[in-house]
């Protein structure tokens, strides 16, 4: 007799072979095949998205998934709304899927979960008790020749995870290939998008994937068990173990997802890496603040009309606080240079009397964010607890460029010593989001991106796809507001004229298209004071919103979002290099007529980048909103 109740179905399932869980709609499938190995496709409305895609984890010389007994299947129905401590995309977040747990004789599981956008699943052990060495995992992926690919390649294991995509026929990547970092993005011939990424990403190393004759596979940075210092902020590994983790276990392992639809809206919108993360252990998070922040670091300090030689001094930073202040921006960072040497960070350089300007900014509002090599923060973990006495507000830590177990756990280390001091966490020269923003809120942004601080390299044709890709996994410091705008072909950035390749409006739009909780102003404040209409606009856009909509997207091409705060929708788009017109559907406002104000491209923004036009109109609900966007240009505007 079989007994169903609050949504759980168990039975033993000894002679099964496959299983099958669908999404609550009913579209998305997964069909996890239990033979002599252990393998799952995923359809949608019939459609066959992934095919025989074999799964397995590696343990202590066992292959969990090698002519597995499937003992027991349950099954329930995930549904809840999550409130997010930062909501960098909405306030509210829905988690509604139907999950499979397929139990195994020998004390493991396998859960996937079938959304209405996608699919997850990961390994569980279910006993032990006691240290256990993962020496591998498997993940073959079978991938359609005809599919198109996005990625990031990559030559090793040693990525600070900021190579540009390339793009290619899934036909002409194999064994000889680089191997690439996640997010992946995949394009069928029928035209559904996939994002396929990780997170609960915990005590475990990150996955890079390495081209096979039939597709793809999962390959593991391995455990260093020696290093060398190399400068003064990398430790590079120069022995590896012959095991990817050694963890505690019981435990669950990562998540492994695809995100998919035949609309690229979807995947542009999808919390699939933060509604599987683990929930938070903080706490009381009243405390974290995000915002936007003045940084020094692409202008080099630069300064002008002032009385003062500028420079990485308190002079230059007073101008900065007082820049803050005056548009209510509540950080500013000190980068590299402001310590007497990267090798202490408890002593400021000789022309910062660093405890005068932490007063100066707290009587102004503005309070301060230390960078400082990863490596040093190992060093001194007790700068926590010193920095909270000194009133700073958070760290920016940079150049960890590694992803093994050992650096994953450091993050969380960090995270885990900020959150007790009260302290916010920007990682730099780091990895992808992959769950640890959720598990820790302080956490309120990555780099792992090619951004501004990039130059010339950072083109509209690399950041157009950003949003369907490393933006779609989490919070990310792109480092945005370069205001002397150029077009692609004409960007020679240099230390004294930092350069941004786009249009002025397309620049701007950034502010509401890329989501994170720290949101940098990147110029210095003497060109954003020469430019009082754009800055007052770019320092009234939030960083946190109540709801977020996807209006249009074409992958790589052209976004266009709606975002919500209070009663105020901001509304923003970017372009490729092709001129386009666009119209939205203002159905997201309520009722009676309102205001937008708006930055749009002027008439020789193809040739003279910093050519814009600010505009006031009205508008209502019932009446589509006409666009112009320039090549490599945007529109930015707020709804009042």
């Amino acid at each position: 007799m079989l007994l169903i109740a609050a949504g759980v179905y168990c039975s033993l399932m000894a002679t099964a072979k496959n299983v099958v869980v669908a999404s609550p709609n009913g579209l998305v499938k997964a069909d996890i095949n239990v033979g002599e190995d252990l393998r799952f496709s995923v359809n949608v409305a019939g459609d066959i998205i992934l095919d025989g895609c074999r799964i397995g984890l590696v343990v202590e010389g066992k292959t969990w998934g090698e002519k597995p007994q499937l003992k027991k299947v349950v099954r329930k129905a995930v549904s809840e709304n999550i409130r997010r401590e930062v909501p960098i995309k909405n306030a509210i977040v829905k988690n509604e899927a139907n999950e499979v747990c397929l139990q195994m004789a020998s004390g493991w599981a396998v859960i996937f979960r079938a959304y209405d956008n996608g699919v997850g699943y990961r390994f569980v052990s279910m006993k032990g008790e006691r240290e256990t060495q993962v020496d591998d995992e498997i993940l073959d992926l079978p991938i359609d020749r005809d599919y198109q690919l996005t990625m990031s390649q990559c030559g090793s294991f040693r990525q600070n995870y900021e190579e540009r995509y390339t793009h290619m026929v899934a036909g002409d990547y194999n064994k000889d290939s680089p191997m690439n970092y996640l997010p992946l993005y995949m394009q069928t011939a029928d035209g559904y998008q996939v994002l396929f990424s990780e997170t609960a990403v915990e005590d475990y190393p990150h996955m890079f994937l390495r081209g096979t004759d039939e597709g793809m596979k999962a390959v593991f940075p391995k455990v260093p068990i020696e290093v060398e210092q190399q400068w003064d902020r990398f430790l590079i590994p120069t022995k590896e173990a012959d095991y990817i983790a050694k963890t505690d276990c019981p435990r669950s392992f990562p998540w492994r997802f695809f995100v998919i639809s035949k609309d690229a809206r979807d995947i542009v919108a999808n919390e699939m890496e933060y509604v599987l993360a683990t929930p938070s252990v903080i706490g009381d998070t009243s405390w974290i603040r995000p915002g936007q922040v003045s940084w020094d670091w692409i202008p080099n300090r630069q300064l002008w009309g002032v009385d003062f030689k500028s420079g990485c001094n308190e002079e230059t930073y007073r101008y900065y606080i007082d820049f803050a202040a005056k548009y209510g921006i509540p950080y500013i960072i000190l980068d590299e240079g402001w310590a007497v040497s990267t090798a202490d960070p408890f002593h400021s350089n000789k022309d910062i009397d660093l405890p005068r300007l932490i007063a100066y900014g707290k009587e102004r509002g503005v309070r301060l964010i230390l960078w400082l090599t990863w490596l040093e923060v190992e060093r001194n973990f007790d700068i926590f607890a010193k920095y909270e006495e000194w009133g700073i507000g958070g760290l920016k830590i940079d150049f960890m460029d590694r992803s093994d177990q050992w650096m994953v756990n450091y993050y969380e280390r960090v995270c885990k010593e900020a959150a007790k001091h009260h302290l916010l966490v920007d990682f730099h020269g780091s990895f992808k989001p992959a769950g640890l923003e959720r598990k820790y809120p302080n956490l309120i942004s990555y780099e792992g991106v090619l951004g501004e601080e990039q130059g010339g390299r950072c083109k509209p044709e690399n950041t157009n796809w950003i949003p369907f890709i490393r933006n779609a996994v989490g919070p990310m410091d792109f480092t945005p507001g370069g205001l002397l705008n150029v077009q692609p072909e004409n960007n020679n950035t240099t230390g004294e004229l930092a350069m941004t390749s786009g249009t002025r409006a397309y620049q701007m739009a950034l502010y509401v298209i890329f989501t994170t909780g720290l949101q940098m102003l990147a110029d210095s404040p003497s060109r954003y004071l020469e430019n009082v209409p754009c800055t007052e606009f770019i320092t009234s856009v939030p960083v946190l919103w109540d709801e977020t909509r996807v209006l249009l997207a074409e992958p790589g091409k052209y976004v266009v979002m709606a975002r919500r705060s209070g009663n105020r929708w901001f509304v923003g788009g970017i372009n490729d290099n092709e001129p386009r017109d666009i119209e939205i559907n203002p159905d997201f406002l309520s009722q009676g007529e309102k205001t937008l104000t708006v930055f749009v491209d002027g008439a020789n923004a193809d040739r003279r980048a910093i050519d814009y036009k600010k505009q006031e109109m009205p508008v209502s609900r019932s009446e589509r909103i006409k666009f112009h966007m320039a090549r490599n240009g945007g529109f930015a505007g707020v709804i009042e």
